[in-house]
């Protein structure tokens, strides 16, 4: 499986405390995330070859990156990487917009509301006067045509002139900052909770009152200045919060779609 272009195939450890399936089951993961295995996902004969461990133990690592989402088995076709699934690290400031193309589905928005607005309590969040002109931005954003997410985002109103006529129907507002003189954050902070939606967001997000949503409230920052409050629901019945840890290492959380959206084109 290995070529002259790939990095060399790491040694699992026969002495280590950790099981050897679950050590390849980390390897994968890295090389995934190096972007390898593009063309194919190795089978498992292909992975026994290479490191050396028992069917038992490629299966069992291969099976445990199937109950994440992140391959899927078929009877005759084998092993591949799941190219629907969604999934962000919560530990850096991202674009939903970016996460969603990412992963090979088209995302669009319906623009609910954009303009100039005055709002005594998100000026507060974003540290202005109580009576200081904003702008305002509310979006229902799509996977493959499936709503997915309400966006609310609130920046100071020296962004108006620069957004207010933007297309943000397929477009990210971070990439529209970006293009502003006045840029885009750099750092912030983000709070998830899980949270009974509001009638106007289910019927936004097309979800009965069993289904739960997260609630992700943002803070964006520029030069320690909070250039972004921004308030946005997911719907809970396609995404989980999921941690990866390992022993010695920091663990961190991500947003993970617990199911392919299927996208109408394809």
């Amino acid at each position: 499986m290995a070529n002259s272009q790939s990095p060399p195939i790491a040694k699992l450890s026969r002495s280590s405390d950790v099981p050897l399936w679950q050590q390849l089951e980390s390897e994968l993961r890295s090389r995934l995330q190096r972007g390898e295995f593009v063309d194919r996902f190795p089978s498992d004969r292909e992975l026994m070859e290479d490191y050396g461990v028992s069917r038992h133990t490629a299966r069992h690592a291969v099976s445990s990156l199937g109950r994440d989402g992140i391959v899927e088995r078929s009877r005759g076709i084998g092993t591949s990487i799941n190219a629907r699934r969604i999934t962000q690290s919560l530990g850096h400031l991202y674009s939903l917009f970016q996460v969603v193309e990412a992963a090979g589905i088209e995302q669009t928005s319906v623009v609910l509301s954009i303009g100039a607005t005055v709002d005594r309590n998100i000026a507060s969040e974003l540290r202005l006067n109580s009576d200081a002109q904003l702008f305002h931005l509310a979006r229902l954003r799509l996977a493959a045509g499936r709503p997915i997410a309400v966006d609310y985002v609130w920046l100071p109103g020296s962004y108006t002139s620069d957004l207010q006529d933007a297309d943000f129907s397929h477009t990210s507002l971070y990439d529209e900052m970006e293009r502003s003189a006045l840029g885009r954050p750099t750092s912030g902070s983000e709070r998830v909770s899980a949270v009974v939606p509001s009638e106007a967001v289910r019927q936004l997000l097309k979800i009965d009152s069993q289904i739960g949503a997260f609630e992700l409230v943002r803070h964006g920052e520029r030069s320690e200045t909070v250039i972004e409050y921004r308030q946005t629901f997911i719907r809970g019945d396609d995404f989980s919060l999921v941690t990866d840890w390992q022993r010695g290492q920091r663990s961190e959380m991500r947003l993970e779609q617990n199911k392919p959206i299927a996208d109408p084109m394809n």
